[in-house]
Protein backbone atom coordinates (compact mmCIF):
# COMPACT_ATOMS: atom_id res chain seq x y z
CA UNK A 1 0.00 0.00 0.00
CA UNK A 2 1.08 3.44 -0.57
CA UNK A 3 -0.07 4.92 2.70
CA UNK A 4 -0.49 8.65 3.48
CA UNK A 5 1.39 10.00 0.20
CA UNK A 6 2.44 13.68 0.68
CA UNK A 7 3.40 15.90 -2.37
CA UNK A 8 7.30 15.82 -2.46
CA UNK A 9 8.59 18.19 -5.40
CA UNK A 10 11.66 18.35 -7.18
CA UNK A 11 13.53 21.34 -7.55
CA UNK A 12 11.67 23.51 -10.24
CA UNK A 13 13.25 24.48 -13.35
CA UNK A 14 16.06 21.89 -13.17
CA UNK A 15 17.21 20.39 -16.25
CA UNK A 16 18.57 16.83 -16.60
CA UNK A 17 22.58 16.03 -16.07
CA UNK A 18 22.67 14.23 -19.18
CA UNK A 19 20.74 16.88 -21.23
CA UNK A 20 23.99 17.87 -22.73
CA UNK A 21 25.30 14.05 -24.28
CA UNK A 22 21.69 13.51 -26.13
CA UNK A 23 21.68 12.94 -29.49
CA UNK A 24 20.19 16.15 -31.37
CA UNK A 25 16.94 14.45 -32.96
CA UNK A 26 14.03 16.04 -35.23
CA UNK A 27 11.53 16.51 -33.34
CA UNK A 28 7.87 16.56 -34.18
CA UNK A 29 5.22 19.52 -33.63
CA UNK A 30 1.39 18.69 -34.11
CA UNK A 31 -0.01 18.14 -37.41
CA UNK A 32 -2.11 21.63 -38.38
CA UNK A 33 -4.39 22.21 -41.66
CA UNK A 34 -2.46 25.16 -42.75
CA UNK A 35 0.13 23.74 -44.99
CA UNK A 36 0.29 22.48 -48.14
CA UNK A 37 -0.15 18.68 -48.10
CA UNK A 38 1.72 17.94 -51.41
CA UNK A 39 5.13 19.03 -49.71
CA UNK A 40 4.96 16.19 -47.18
CA UNK A 41 5.53 12.58 -47.03
CA UNK A 42 3.46 10.30 -44.59
CA UNK A 43 4.39 7.80 -43.02
CA UNK A 44 2.12 5.80 -40.05
CA UNK A 45 3.85 6.69 -36.78
CA UNK A 46 5.56 3.87 -34.94
CA UNK A 47 4.78 3.35 -31.19
CA UNK A 48 7.90 2.53 -29.98
CA UNK A 49 11.60 3.48 -28.38
CA UNK A 50 13.28 6.64 -30.32
CA UNK A 51 16.47 4.80 -31.27
CA UNK A 52 19.46 7.25 -32.99
CA UNK A 53 22.41 5.07 -34.15
CA UNK A 54 25.64 7.32 -34.11
CA UNK A 55 27.56 5.42 -35.99
CA UNK A 56 28.66 3.05 -32.70
CA UNK A 57 26.22 2.40 -30.46
CA UNK A 58 21.82 2.95 -30.77
CA UNK A 59 20.93 6.19 -27.87
CA UNK A 60 17.79 7.07 -26.39
CA UNK A 61 16.60 10.58 -27.61
CA UNK A 62 17.31 11.15 -23.56
CA UNK A 63 21.36 10.09 -24.12
CA UNK A 64 21.10 6.58 -22.51
CA UNK A 65 22.99 3.73 -23.96
CA UNK A 66 20.81 0.76 -25.32
CA UNK A 67 22.34 -2.55 -24.90
CA UNK A 68 21.44 -4.48 -28.08
CA UNK A 69 22.96 -7.79 -28.70
CA UNK A 70 26.11 -7.67 -30.96
CA UNK A 71 23.92 -9.50 -33.66
CA UNK A 72 21.36 -6.82 -34.08
CA UNK A 73 23.46 -4.51 -35.17
CA UNK A 74 26.40 -6.06 -36.87
CA UNK A 75 26.65 -4.69 -40.27
CA UNK A 76 25.54 -1.63 -39.67
CA UNK A 77 26.83 1.82 -41.25
CA UNK A 78 29.59 3.83 -39.56
CA UNK A 79 26.77 6.75 -40.44
CA UNK A 80 24.06 7.65 -38.55
CA UNK A 81 20.51 6.36 -38.85
CA UNK A 82 17.53 7.62 -37.00
CA UNK A 83 14.58 5.11 -36.11
CA UNK A 84 12.47 3.43 -33.82
CA UNK A 85 12.96 -0.36 -32.09
CA UNK A 86 9.05 -1.51 -32.78
CA UNK A 87 7.62 -4.70 -31.53
CA UNK A 88 4.06 -4.20 -33.48
CA UNK A 89 1.49 -2.45 -32.87
CA UNK A 90 0.26 -2.18 -29.03
CA UNK A 91 3.49 -3.46 -27.89
CA UNK A 92 5.18 -0.19 -26.88
CA UNK A 93 5.38 -2.33 -23.60
CA UNK A 94 7.55 -4.72 -24.97
CA UNK A 95 9.80 -2.48 -27.05
CA UNK A 96 10.40 -0.50 -24.01
CA UNK A 97 11.01 -2.89 -21.52
CA UNK A 98 13.87 -4.55 -23.99
CA UNK A 99 15.84 -0.87 -24.73
CA UNK A 100 15.30 -0.28 -21.22
CA UNK A 101 18.01 -3.32 -19.81
CA UNK A 102 21.43 -3.49 -19.17
CA UNK A 103 21.74 -6.67 -20.59
CA UNK A 104 20.00 -7.77 -23.61
CA UNK A 105 17.54 -10.40 -23.23
CA UNK A 106 17.86 -12.03 -26.30
CA UNK A 107 13.95 -13.54 -27.19
CA UNK A 108 13.06 -9.71 -26.10
CA UNK A 109 15.23 -8.65 -29.18
CA UNK A 110 13.86 -11.42 -31.17
CA UNK A 111 10.54 -9.45 -31.04
CA UNK A 112 11.76 -6.34 -32.24
CA UNK A 113 12.42 -4.50 -35.69
CA UNK A 114 14.50 -1.36 -36.37
CA UNK A 115 11.94 0.78 -38.52
CA UNK A 116 14.64 3.57 -40.09
CA UNK A 117 13.04 7.09 -41.14
CA UNK A 118 15.91 9.37 -41.55
CA UNK A 119 20.02 9.50 -42.11
CA UNK A 120 20.53 12.82 -40.02
CA UNK A 121 23.95 12.88 -41.92
CA UNK A 122 23.49 12.63 -45.44
CA UNK A 123 23.40 15.67 -47.13
CA UNK A 124 20.52 17.59 -48.97
CA UNK A 125 16.42 17.48 -48.26
CA UNK A 126 14.29 14.84 -46.95
CA UNK A 127 13.69 14.22 -50.34
CA UNK A 128 17.47 13.37 -51.54
CA UNK A 129 17.88 11.49 -47.96
CA UNK A 130 14.85 9.18 -48.78
CA UNK A 131 16.56 7.11 -51.40
CA UNK A 132 19.81 7.43 -49.77
CA UNK A 133 18.47 5.56 -46.59
CA UNK A 134 16.74 2.99 -48.26
CA UNK A 135 19.77 1.74 -50.19
CA UNK A 136 21.82 2.05 -46.69
CA UNK A 137 18.89 -0.26 -45.44
CA UNK A 138 19.40 -2.37 -48.71
CA UNK A 139 23.02 -3.14 -48.30
CA UNK A 140 22.30 -3.67 -44.30
CA UNK A 141 20.28 -6.98 -45.85
CA UNK A 142 18.53 -7.79 -42.24
CA UNK A 143 15.10 -8.47 -41.57
CA UNK A 144 14.88 -7.06 -38.75
CA UNK A 145 16.25 -3.56 -39.80
CA UNK A 146 13.42 -1.73 -42.08
CA UNK A 147 13.18 1.80 -44.02
CA UNK A 148 9.69 3.18 -42.98
CA UNK A 149 7.60 3.40 -45.69
CA UNK A 150 6.73 6.67 -47.23
CA UNK A 151 4.21 8.06 -49.67
CA UNK A 152 2.63 11.06 -50.83
CA UNK A 153 -1.19 12.00 -50.36
CA UNK A 154 -2.90 14.17 -53.10
CA UNK A 155 -5.76 15.98 -50.26
CA UNK A 156 -7.08 15.59 -46.45
CA UNK A 157 -9.28 14.09 -47.20
CA UNK A 158 -6.98 11.28 -48.41
CA UNK A 159 -5.17 11.99 -45.56
CA UNK A 160 -7.85 11.80 -42.55
CA UNK A 161 -8.63 8.40 -44.28
CA UNK A 162 -5.36 6.91 -43.95
CA UNK A 163 -5.40 7.62 -39.78
CA UNK A 164 -8.46 6.18 -39.86
CA UNK A 165 -7.38 2.98 -41.41
CA UNK A 166 -3.99 2.62 -39.54
CA UNK A 167 -5.54 3.72 -36.24
CA UNK A 168 -8.35 1.00 -36.36
CA UNK A 169 -5.47 -1.45 -37.83
CA UNK A 170 -3.92 -0.41 -33.99
CA UNK A 171 -1.69 2.04 -35.10
CA UNK A 172 -1.10 5.10 -33.50
CA UNK A 173 -0.94 7.40 -36.02
CA UNK A 174 0.81 9.02 -38.87
CA UNK A 175 3.63 11.41 -39.21
CA UNK A 176 4.28 14.21 -41.82
CA UNK A 177 8.05 14.97 -43.43
CA UNK A 178 8.46 17.89 -45.05
CA UNK A 179 10.47 16.74 -48.89
CA UNK A 180 12.76 19.66 -48.99
CA UNK A 181 13.18 20.15 -45.01
CA UNK A 182 17.37 19.59 -43.88
CA UNK A 183 18.19 17.38 -40.65
CA UNK A 184 17.70 19.66 -38.15
CA UNK A 185 17.76 19.08 -33.98
CA UNK A 186 14.91 20.66 -33.25
CA UNK A 187 11.24 20.99 -33.06
CA UNK A 188 9.71 22.75 -36.54
CA UNK A 189 6.84 22.29 -38.72
CA UNK A 190 9.19 19.41 -40.97
CA UNK A 191 8.14 17.10 -39.14
CA UNK A 192 4.50 16.89 -37.92
CA UNK A 193 2.58 14.10 -35.68
CA UNK A 194 -1.02 13.27 -36.44
CA UNK A 195 -2.69 11.37 -33.91
CA UNK A 196 -6.62 11.28 -32.93
CA UNK A 197 -5.27 13.13 -29.54
CA UNK A 198 -2.17 14.76 -28.35
CA UNK A 199 0.59 13.30 -25.86
CA UNK A 200 3.79 14.61 -24.11
CA UNK A 201 6.28 14.05 -21.70
CA UNK A 202 7.05 14.85 -17.90
CA UNK A 203 9.06 14.05 -14.99
CA UNK A 204 7.49 13.13 -11.57
CA UNK A 205 7.74 15.48 -9.13
CA UNK A 206 5.26 14.63 -6.34
CA UNK A 207 2.49 12.81 -5.64
CA UNK A 208 -1.31 13.51 -4.49
CA UNK A 209 -2.86 11.40 -1.91
CA UNK A 210 -6.23 9.71 -3.29
CA UNK A 211 -9.24 10.06 -1.73
CA UNK A 212 -12.42 8.25 -1.29
CA UNK A 213 -12.35 4.65 -2.72
CA UNK A 214 -8.36 5.19 -3.71
CA UNK A 215 -7.69 6.79 0.20
CA UNK A 216 -4.24 5.13 1.26
CA UNK A 217 -2.95 5.38 -2.20
CA UNK A 218 -2.71 7.15 -5.53
CA UNK A 219 -4.62 9.63 -5.68
CA UNK A 220 -2.88 11.90 -8.24
CA UNK A 221 0.46 12.33 -9.62
CA UNK A 222 2.59 15.97 -9.62
CA UNK A 223 3.98 16.04 -13.12
CA UNK A 224 6.65 19.14 -14.55
CA UNK A 225 7.12 19.38 -18.35
CA UNK A 226 10.34 19.96 -19.89
CA UNK A 227 9.08 24.03 -19.88
CA UNK A 228 8.71 23.78 -16.21
CA UNK A 229 4.83 23.82 -16.14
CA UNK A 230 3.53 22.18 -13.39
CA UNK A 231 0.13 19.81 -13.41
CA UNK A 232 -1.64 16.94 -12.04
CA UNK A 233 -2.69 13.61 -13.51
CA UNK A 234 -5.68 11.98 -11.94
CA UNK A 235 -6.79 9.52 -14.32
CA UNK A 236 -5.41 6.61 -16.52
CA UNK A 237 -4.44 4.92 -13.84
CA UNK A 238 -4.67 0.93 -13.07
CA UNK A 239 -4.99 -0.19 -9.55
CA UNK A 240 -1.65 -1.63 -9.44
CA UNK A 241 0.09 1.83 -10.56
CA UNK A 242 -2.12 3.82 -8.15
CA UNK A 243 -0.72 0.88 -5.85
CA UNK A 244 3.03 1.19 -6.72
CA UNK A 245 3.15 4.73 -8.49
CA UNK A 246 5.86 5.63 -10.97
CA UNK A 247 9.11 7.02 -8.92
CA UNK A 248 10.01 10.31 -8.05
CA UNK A 249 12.12 11.78 -11.51
CA UNK A 250 10.68 9.33 -13.46
CA UNK A 251 9.20 10.46 -16.71
CA UNK A 252 5.75 9.90 -18.01
CA UNK A 253 3.59 10.27 -21.07
CA UNK A 254 0.32 11.73 -20.55
CA UNK A 255 -2.44 12.90 -23.38
CA UNK A 256 -4.45 15.72 -23.55
CA UNK A 257 -7.29 17.08 -25.86
CA UNK A 258 -5.66 20.81 -26.36
CA UNK A 259 -4.78 23.36 -24.40
CA UNK A 260 -6.51 26.18 -22.49
CA UNK A 261 -6.46 29.61 -22.52
CA UNK A 262 -3.32 29.71 -20.07
CA UNK A 263 -1.40 26.99 -22.17
CA UNK A 264 -2.67 24.03 -19.48
CA UNK A 265 -3.72 20.77 -21.33
CA UNK A 266 -6.84 20.24 -21.48
CA UNK A 267 -7.98 16.75 -19.59
CA UNK A 268 -4.62 15.35 -19.03
CA UNK A 269 -4.64 12.02 -18.12
CA UNK A 270 -1.71 9.17 -17.56
CA UNK A 271 -0.95 6.74 -20.55
CA UNK A 272 2.88 5.19 -19.24
CA UNK A 273 6.09 5.40 -17.70
CA UNK A 274 8.73 6.27 -20.32
CA UNK A 275 11.49 3.60 -18.87
CA UNK A 276 13.27 4.49 -22.21
CA UNK A 277 14.18 8.19 -20.60
CA UNK A 278 16.67 7.81 -17.42
CA UNK A 279 15.19 9.47 -14.56
CA UNK A 280 16.63 12.80 -12.54
CA UNK A 281 17.29 11.83 -9.21
CA UNK A 282 15.44 14.23 -6.21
Amino acid sequence: MVAGIALALLCPGSSPAWAADRPAVMLARSYHADIALADYWVSEKYDGVRAYWDGRQLLTRGGQRIAAPAWFTAGWPAHAMDGELWAGRGRFEAASAAAARDTPDEAQWLQLRYMVFDLPEAPGAFDARLPALQAAVARIDRPWVVAVVQRKLASTTALQALLRETVKAGGEGLMLHRGDAPYRGERTDDLLKLKPFEDAEARVVGYQPGRGKHAGRLGALEVETPEGLRLRLGSGFSDAQREDPPALGSWVTYRYRGLNASGIPRFASFLRVRSDWPPLAP
